[in-house]
């Protein structure tokens, strides 16, 4: 079977000229452009890698962002003060603070102590909630990107059997919860599969659209997939890659070479998925500035 990318970069560039002339059209009913302001504590690799992209992709969209940045001593309360300070500053429309936070932080508490209404991440349980009944709220971005591709892409999801691999707060489980609701897209029969899991390559075979978000490098292979499948493969693991500069290359959780030849549609790692969450962070970011101004949202 011939498969077809979904190409995550290619969209998200769709949407990054949406939100600009969105962005333009705020300014010119004389509004200050949306405030973007992140929170990054220590210097982990990852975190910064992210969180500069998202800084940057901000700034090409006409965001006013802003990082604030915390030593790995930082201590819970400073964060919370923080966080206080954000949430009383009417010039900000949405922040985040990026995950993982030093052990002795709690990581739930700072996402309880943000604001519903400017956490653009959609992890806090108010959001969360709203999300898994089907009223407007900030979905996850990785979730809201995931839908906007198939939904981009055209790819049929009522009535098909979804199996998602992993059952995070963060991918598995909104990601279920926005599957199998009346919408489009949506409408779906959804699976969820996890480490406790018995004989899982049973259930993938039956599988019409898998979404992979366990975080296990090549996990999901060739001879668990049926023909004509549609793939999400949301892992990002860095492996071990001697030809790359780095000495290290970004591994899904999608065996591509295997699985790709059997698929419909696959996304790419890089490339599929992590575009998409950065855009559809910065797309709550636009839909909270629009409702803080009076103006309609799409």
């Amino acid at each position: 079977m011939s498969y077809q990318l979904l190409d995550g970069k290619k969209i998200s560039e769709q949407m990054k000229a949406e939100i600009s002339a969105n962005v333009k059209e705020i300014v010119a009913a004389g509004h200050k452009p949306p405030r973007l302001v992140a929170i990054l504590v220590g210097n982990d690799g990852g975190s910064e890698t992210y969180v500069a992209s998202k800084m940057k992709t901000g700034a090409e969209l006409g965001f006013t962002d802003e990082l604030i940045r915390f030593d790995t001593n930082v201590t819970e309360g400073e964060i919370l003060d923080t966080i206080d300070k954000l949430n009383k500053d009417e010039s900000v429309d949405g922040f985040i603070v990026q995950l993982p936070l030093p052990k002795h932080i709690d990581e739930q508490k700072v996402i309880e102590a943000i604001d519903p209404s400017k956490d653009v991440d959609g992890f806090h349980p108010i959001n969360v909630g709203k999300t898994s009944i089907g009223l407007p709220s900030f979905v996850s971005a990785t979730p809201a990107g995931i839908l906007e591709l198939l939904k981009r892409y055209d790819i049929e999801t009522r009535g098909k059997h979804c199996v998602i691999l992993g059952r995070s707060n963060i991918v598995g489980k909104p990601m279920a919860q926005l599957m199998m609701q009346k919408a489009y897209p949506g409408d779906a029969t959804v699976t969820i599969v996890h480490s406790r899991t018995q004989d899982i390559a049973s259930i993938t075979r039956q599988a019409d659209i898998i979404i992979a978000a366990l975080g296990t490098p090549d996990f999901l292979t060739g001879d668990m997939v049926k023909e004509g499948v549609v793939v999400v493969d949301v892992g990002t693991t860095l492996v071990p890659d001697a030809s790359k500069k780095s000495g290290f290359r970004l591994n899904g959780d999608v065996k591509f070479d295997e699985v790709a030849p059997k698929a419909s549609f696959i996304t790419p790692v890089p490339g599929g998925v992590g575009p998409m969450t950065i855009i559809s962070l910065m797309r709550n970011t636009l839909i909270s500035a629009r409702r803080r101004r009076g103006m309609k949202v799409d």
